[in-house]
């Protein structure tokens, strides 16, 4: 299919595999001459909610042509690979307005592809992020400036610092659970914060 000018997506829609509630944003640190800057583990967006829940009207408002999106724990509670259903009806808006892309730490190729054909979206597994070479591909099939490009997920120090690593609007989600609620068992995001802030990172 075709997505936003974007014929097949990327790799004719099959992927590839790489080796290599209201917003709130928190408050970058001031550097030379009082611009803010913006930390590496900062969010640009961090709304306390699960992706099946993200305002869409806001990530237009921000002037986004596309999402780059994590898989594992951001769009999929466990190890099934059926979408969740509020999961899919965001997915399926989100297409209507976004480019989608599918960006995964995950190894697995037939895992990533079969989440990747239930939207008919272009998808990347085994992206080692934060390693930005995977990411840079990405930017350059989609042919946007990078600040025109969000990074969703549930990660900060694999997804929110890629993103940031290389300009693009990155959204911290909490980790999913199958009725597209948070997932109350989310330990790793919350000692990631706790890492973060520790690092320097403004809370939210």
């Amino acid at each position: 299919g075709t997505q936003g000018g974007w014929p097949g997506g990327i790799g004719g829609g099959r992927g590839f595999r790489s080796d290599s509630a209201a917003p709130r944003s928190g408050t970058g640190r001031k550097g030379m001459a009082g611009v803010n800057v913006q930390h590496r583990l900062q969010p640009s967006w961090d709304p306390g909610l699960t992706i099946a829940h993200l305002s869409l009207p806001h990530l237009l408002s921000q002037g986004l042509a596309a999402a780059v999106i994590d898989v594992d724990r951001t769009l999929l509670p466990g190890r099934d690979v059926t979408l969740p259903e509020p999961v899919l009806a965001w997915l399926m808006d989100a297409k209507r307005r976004l480019s989608l892309h599918l960006f995964s730490n995950n190894p697995s190729r037939a895992r990533i592809a079969a989440v990747a054909d239930q939207l008919d979206v272009s998808f990347t597994c085994g992206a080692r992020k934060p390693r930005r070479g995977a990411l840079r591909r990405v930017i350059e099939e989609l042919d946007l400036p990078p600040d025109r490009i969000a990074m969703i997920g549930d990660r900060l120090f694999t997804d929110v610092w890629c993103g940031n690593r290389l300009g693009l609007y990155t959204v911290l989600v909490r980790p999913i659970a199958q009725n597209g609620q948070p997932c109350r068992h989310d330990r790793v995001q919350r000692v990631e914060r706790c890492l973060a802030g520790w690092m320097g990172a403004p809370t939210a």
